[in-house]
């Protein structure tokens, strides 16, 4: 049991909670290229992503894993995006800041929704099995470009004044 939720609920509650998150963080991301402020998805993007990262470290592991680690670096990127975006009201390099932490804080997401998906869909699994085969190398390395392309785009993009906080 973890918050009172059998494992197999607070699972689901983790997945739904990141599927949320990347869904929302696609069109906040998407909103910051074409310049235009989406506070609602923002805030929906920046919730859920956190909630992501902290119901992750209730699961009850006993070692230092490789998805924890990820979490960390998760949690560090979305403390960074919240204080740019909320307390620095993305001015000057803040608006940099937010915009470099916001699209890693999602690229994360996406890149253990790649993990999680070659390990528990069928088809992807035998694709590769170990996630060390080219179909998995390739489904990464273009989820990776295709964050880098797009948070230099919103990176440019983004109003001189930065993003209106919520």
């Amino acid at each position: 049991m973890v918050l009172g939720l059998s494992i197999s609920a607070f699972t689901t509650l983790h997945v739904l909670l990141s599927l949320v998150g990347i869904a929302s963080g696609l069109v906040a991301v998407a909103a910051m290229i074409s310049r235009r402020s989406s506070p609602g998805w923002t805030a929906l993007f920046l919730t859920t992503t956190l909630l992501t990262t902290l119901t992750g470290f209730l699961f009850p592991i006993s070692v230092l894993t490789p998805a924890l680690i990820v979490g960390l670096v998760s949690l560090a990127l979305l403390i960074a995006a919240l204080l740019a975006l909320y307390a620095f009201h993305s001015r000057g390099a803040w608006r940099w800041i937010f915009v470099v932490t916001a699209v890693a804080a999602l690229y994360l997401n996406v890149f253990v929704l790649i993990v999680q998906a070659f390990q528990k869909i069928g088809f992807l699994n035998a694709l590769a099995p170990t996630q060390s085969e080219p179909p998995f190398l390739v489904a990464q390395a273009a989820a990776l470009l295709a964050f880098l392309i797009a948070g230099y785009l919103a990176a440019v993009r983004i109003p001189p004044r930065g993003l209106p906080a919520v």
